[in-house]
């Protein structure tokens, strides 16, 4: 699954590196939602078993498969191959140069993280296939993160572009994933539960691979936990409001006056016909880098599993705790591997370079692990794709300062710059996964060598 293995352990602490290497595959496979899929679906006879619960074909008529995000793909695949020529069809939007098609269910390539118009046009071809849904039909929702960008949808007399104009504020922001989301299915007319909606009659089934820190099932087919208010403080708070396009701001302000405007929450649901199925988290991920950490001999302990903050400020504090094991052995005795899962962010303001949040993860715990050479720290995306770059994260250890040095790069001047990633590919540190068929945020290992 890592592509450039063998060019991240020729050099450092190569047996730190090895070992964090192995637990970031063994925890991605632990992820795949195609596995997920083929574990929790199947069909024995007439009956469709999800997750436990029954469902008798013989009284359904039609099933559909709809949805979009980065691990969306694998799961359509694997429902195609589960129900076969009972599937009557559907449409998934993935991020485009996936290149991927499935024979029953149509694939649209879209952009992400800005939303463009191929998206667009897929989300209303989901609307026109599930507005068209009865009471004895079946609708398979595979929502996955990223389907906030590849399904737009905007409300109201908000453009396509506004849309684009309001997703790039926030991203460059610094705002935390709900809060983003927040304000996303605020302006769009299928995001924070209002798809089922359009669904219902019809039963919904949504296979869920979940990508925030909340942890909660979350997506156009499941109540919204947010409000108006939320999305009005989330721009305020980050100095957007005045920022936005003038439609946004005056929906938002249209949405805080009247509470027909409000997403669906729970009561909204009685009477729709909706299961829930959890495919994976970012707990699942971090179990899993636990279990393997215990089978090649390391002590493991889970920090945390909804870890936020400014990326490079996050990595220094991991470091700081990998320090203090080295030093005190606190909070285990090296051998030991400590885990943390969750989100970090990057504020981007005015020109900036090339990177992401894994990569200015590492960047950051470098410069406090310099000289440390019994301390690895390594962070990925699970997606396989760490911002806007074609690497899930990087690696780094007490040497990776040192080797910068001598090739002239200096890591903090890099960090300011937001230009992590051109560091990382010099250092030949930056971790290359590809797709990964999952996406459940970030895993984040510092490895403690016993010498």
């Amino acid at each position: 699954m890592i592509k450039n293995k063998d060019q991240l352990v020729s050099h450092g602490n190569v047996e730190g590196r090895e070992v964090a290497l192995k637990i970031i595959e063994y925890a991605l496979e632990s992820v795949n939602s195609y596995k997920a899929t083929m574990r929790m679906v199947n069909i024995d006879d007439d009956t469709l078993f999800v997750d436990g619960t029954k469902y008798d074909l013989a009284k359904v008529n039609r099933i559909f498969v709809v949805g979009a995000g980065k691990a969306t793909y694998p799961i359509a695949r694997a429902l195609e191959e589960i129900l076969d020529d009972r599937l009557s069809g559907g449409l998934i939007i993935v991020k485009r140069g996936d290149g991927r098609r499935l024979n029953r269910i149509q694939v649209v390539e879209a952009s992400h993280p800005l939303p463009d118009e191929a998206g667009f046009e897929g989300a209303k071809k989901i609307v026109k296939i599930v507005e068209g849904a009865q009471f004895r039909d079946l609708v398979l929702c595979a929502v996955t993160g990223g389907a906030s960008a590849l399904m737009p949808l905007p409300a109201g007399d908000i453009s396509l572009e506004d849309k684009r104009v309001v997703t790039d504020l926030l991203l460059k922001s610094g705002a935390k994933i709900d809060e983003i989301n927040a304000v996303r299915n605020h302006i769009s007319k299928i995001k924070g539960g209002r798809l089922a909606h359009y669904i219902h009659p019809a039963k919904i089934i949504n296979l869920i691979v979940i990508d925030e820190v909340a942890g909660k099932a979350w997506g156009p087919t499941v109540p919204d936990q947010t409000t108006f208010q939320d999305a009005f403080k989330t721009l305020k708070k980050y100095g957007l409001w005045d920022k936005v396009p003038e439609t946004v701001r005056r929906y938002i302000e249209r949405g805080l006056q009247d509470p027909k405007l409000e997403t669906p929450k729970t009561k909204d649901f009685e009477g729709l016909k909706v299961q829930n199925v959890i495919l994976a988290d970012n707990e699942l991920l971090c179990k899993a880098a636990e279990q393997k950490a215990r089978d090649l001999g390391f002590k493991p302990m889970i920090l945390s599993t909804v870890l936020e903050g400014e990326s490079r400020e996050v990595g220094s504090v991991l470091a700081t705790i990998g320090k203090e094991v080295v030093m005190k052995g606190r909070p285990l005795k090296p051998p030991c591997i400590l885990i943390a899962g969750g989100e970090s962010t990057v504020k981007v303001e005015g020109e900036s370079g090339l990177g992401g949040p894994s990569q200015e993860l590492v960047l950051g715990a470098s410069l406090k692990i310099s000289g440390y050479g019994r301390i690895v720290v390594a962070s990925i995306d699970t997606d396989g794709t760490d911002g806007p770059t074609d690497v899930a994260g990087g690696i780094a250890d007490g040497y990776t300062v040192g080797r910068a040095e001598v090739e002239g790069i200096d890591i903090f001047e890099s960090l300011v710059r937001h230009n992590s990633y051109e560091v990382l590919r010099k250092l030949q540190d930056a971790i290359i996964t590809g797709p990964t068929e999952t996406n459940v945020m970030d895993l984040n290992l510092i490895v403690v060598t016993r010498k």
